[in-house]
């Protein structure tokens, strides 16, 4: 028996330090009392809590947190909830107290040091403290040099101060941690970034970096349409139609979705190239290659008219209106139109029927991730800040509400 001794001594030694270890985890001393911290998570104001932050209850998950952390005082996890439904609510000054009181407490740990700094920063940008903001999530960085959300905040930081270059550095370290080549989404909001460094070059009167800038950004994104149209600018201003033609000819052919924001330029610059009959023949191709452009017809309707041809091109606005029949600028279009031809009686009956349950609005613009409305098309959401995320808002036209509502009967 005496030679098995040794191993049943190491073995009830195991089991005593598991036992320990158990207790260890699950209890601690608060204020000389031992507290069940499995218990604490059990608490039904921690679960309530829980329950009424996923319902987007913010005043009463504010309430059970606040119960549970009396539960739990020490728990850190729920008073950095606490400090994020304050600032969710408003509440900044509160926030910060509440994130500063805990990087009061020793013997954090470097993750735990980090995650807190990157809430503070959240409120210190909540609340319009920029310098410490950025202090603060410099600091998580330098406690957690892959955290991609004191990244993301950085950028947007350094993108509403209009410090493009460092906006653009921050960018480039979170493409960085993908590893392999950067996403579509890193690459998108690194040529809009290089497309503002361009801009800065031109208002600096640095025209052969803004043209890099501007050719850069297409290289990362090739539909980047306003690097196209600068670019196109910044050609015409060296005196070079030609390659200013090529440039907005480009953005036509990688983005036919946003052509229309070239019409205006390169029908004025086929004019000084003497060749004015590309602009209908560009138009017809993308009205060819999407029955739907209403907006390639009205820039060939207006084309038309300024020519003489102002029925040909009052057809087209028909065309265009039976697609988009809530477009304010297909209905400017057409009014001087009608006047010209002495208002046929023929024609204003059959725009009085296309139009006749039609409401006119300015074309509306709308940020998918934040739902911001503008009445213009923004490159980057006033709102959110996010890049590219701005889509036109369309009213299905009468005629096809119609015909949906005879199938579904």
């Amino acid at each position: 028996m005496q030679p098995y001794l040794p191993l049943l001594a190491a073995l009830v030694a195991l089991l005593v330090g598991l036992a320990v270890g158990k207790a260890w985890e699950r209890y601690k001393l608060h204020e000389g009392t031992w507290v069940d911290r499995r218990r604490l998570r059990e608490s039904p104001h921690f679960i309530l809590g829980l329950n009424f932050l996923v319902a987007g209850q913010v005043d009463l998950a504010i309430e059970e947190f606040g119960a549970a952390a009396n539960v739990d005082p020490g728990s850190l996890e729920i008073r950095l909830i606490l400090g994020n439904l304050y600032r969710e609510k408003g509440q900044v000054g509160r926030a910060i107290q509440e994130h500063q009181n805990l990087l009061q407490r020793p013997k954090l740990k470097k993750l735990e040091h980090a995650n807190v700094l990157l809430c503070l920063g959240l409120d210190f940008r909540r609340g319009g403290f920029i310098d410490r903001a950025v202090e603060a999530f410099n600091e998580v960085l330098r406690l957690d040099p892959e955290n991609r959300y004191a990244l993301v905040n950085l950028e947007k930081l350094y993108a509403e101060q209009r410090q493009w270059q460092d906006a653009y550095e921050a960018r480039r370290r979170l493409a960085q941690l993908s590893g392999g080549r950067p996403s579509e989404r890193d690459q998108t909001v690194l040529a809009f970034l290089e497309h503002a460094l361009g801009q800065q070059a031109l208002q600096q009167g640095d025209r052969p970096t803004a043209i890099q800038r501007f050719e850069a950004a297409i290289d990362l994104s090739p539909s980047m349409a306003p690097a196209f149209l600068n670019l196109g600018d910044a050609r015409l201003d060296q005196h070079n139609p030609a390659a200013a033609a090529a440039a907005w000819e480009r953005l036509v052919q990688m983005a036919p979705d946003r052509a229309y924001l070239a019409f205006s330029r390169l029908e004025r610059v086929y004019a000084t190239l003497g060749t004015p009959e590309r602009f209908p023949e560009l138009c017809r191709r993308l009205i060819a290659a999407n029955p739907l452009d209403w907006r390639a017809r009205l820039a060939l309707a207006r084309h038309l008219a300024e020519r003489g041809r102002t029925r040909e091109g009052l057809d087209l606005l028909f065309d265009a209106v039976a697609v988009n029949p809530h477009a304010l600028a297909l209905h400017q279009a057409i009014w001087p139109m009608l006047s010209a031809l002495d208002l046929p009686q023929a024609l204003v009956a059959r725009y009085i029927d296309l139009t006749r349950d039609s409401i006119f609005y300015l074309d509306p613009h709308v940020c998918v991730r934040c739902r911001y409305r503008s009445t213009e098309l923004l490159w980057q959401c006033p709102h959110c800040h996010e890049w590219n995320t701005f889509v036109e808002e369309r009213i299905a036209p009468a005629q096809e509400e119609e015909s949906n509502e005879t199938l579904a009967n």
